[in-house]
């Protein structure tokens, strides 16, 4: 029996779901203006504990959404990750916070391209075919007309990222999915578990987000 934590704090969203072998079993978050993160992640954690009548002790491993994405967010997440791998003795497990948005679009056809605002008209991008195979690597891109033209069919957007390109990918292939903004750590129940079965963890002491750009302070 595995009891795996995950949390996911790479956007606006701050997520945390509690799974047994992969199966979600309570989840708890938050999406509200501004980043409420650091008040609510550690708060949310020992709510979901409770509600599954588990303890710290219980759990078998921690999963953490790696990124890409807010600079503040993915520290506060990871951090917190990494305290509960060292206190515990317990592995740490990284996901890909991309796979998470585009997993939670389910169609036959196309590419899935999840966008994660990244200021501007630039955005966290990734390619994935409809079984969740990922066809091209992460970049963060600014996003012109041309974009994307190198896939053929439909390409389903979502993720905060995808609103702000409406006026620039107009064609009738780009399909946009409106209701689908951040990722969530529900998502992450069955690929962390996955992780588990086969050891793919990652070092607590050295393991870093994947901020994919430097962090620029504003004023």
């Amino acid at each position: 029996m595995a009891f795996i934590l995950n949390i996911e704090t790479a956007t606006k969203n701050c997520s945390v779901c509690l799974a047994e072998n992969g199966k979600p079993l309570a989840l708890a978050e938050y999406a509200g203006e501004g980043y409420a993160h650091a008040e609510k992640l550690h708060v949310f954690i020992e709510e979901i504990l409770q509600k599954a009548g588990i303890t710290f002790k219980d759990l078998t491993a921690v999963a953490v959404s790696k990124g890409p994405g807010s600079y503040t967010g993915l520290r506060i997440g990871v951090s917190a990750a990494k305290g509960l791998c060292y206190a515990l003795n317990i592995p740490l497990i990284a996901i890909d916070t991309l796979e998470l948005i585009a997993r939670k679009i389910n169609v036959d056809n196309g590419v899935i391209i999840p966008m994660i605002d990244a200021r501007r008209m630039e955005a966290y991008t990734a390619v994935f075919d409809t079984v969740y195979n990922k066809l091209r690597e992460i970049k963060a891109e600014i996003i012109t007309e041309d974009s994307f033209s190198d896939f053929e069919g439909e390409i389903h957007l979502a993720g905060d990222g995808a609103a702000k390109c409406r006026e620039v990918l107009t064609s009738s292939r780009f399909v946009y999915h409106d209701d689908i903004l951040y990722p969530s750590s529900a998502e992450m129940a069955g690929l962390s578990y996955d992780k588990h079965k086969k050891s793919d963890t990652v070092d607590v002491a050295y393991f870093e987000p994947f901020y994919l750009k430097d962090f620029i302070a504003g004023k």
